[in-house]
């Protein structure tokens, strides 16, 4: 039963993320362009609210699904793994014109060819996960 809640969510979120054109290519090509404020609005509104989202969550001392309580990860500070991996993510969501969430609902759309990025973003991921001791973290 627990899972069809995440179902449900996922297709609401879907749903969402289609009707504002979140996953429109032409969208992705406009920021890439600089050409238009709609993903950056987008994106910066999810960067502001999930920051007060996580304010609240440690406030509240919110728990996880399971009861256990809700920590953050904390990383050491350092630029190199954000730059590696932005430029790396970036190019991916240029190629494919879409980053991972939106990939599978462009399935639900009916663009079948983006199984072809997901199965890159797999093989990227099992790349990474070989590499992972020897990249900068």
């Amino acid at each position: 039963m627990k899972m069809i809640r995440f179902l449900l969510l996922g297709i609401f979120f879907g749903i969402i993320l289609t009707k504002g054109q979140i996953v429109s290519w032409y969208r992705i090509y406009e920021m890439f362009q600089f050409d238009n404020f709609h993903m950056y609005g987008v994106i910066g509104s999810a960067v502001v609210l999930g920051a007060i989202f996580v304010a609240i969550s440690k406030k509240r001392n919110a728990k996880a699904m399971n009861g256990e309580p809700f920590q953050l990860i904390t990383y050491p500070k350092g630029w190199k793994r954000y730059l590696i991996g932005g430029t790396i993510f970036g190019l991916g969501w240029a190629m494919t014109g879409a980053c991972p969430g939106p990939l599978f609902i462009l399935i639900g759309n009916g663009y079948m060819t983006v199984f072809l990025a997901i199965a890159g973003a797999i093989l990227g991921t099992m790349v990474y996960a070989m590499l992972r001791g020897k990249l900068p973290h």
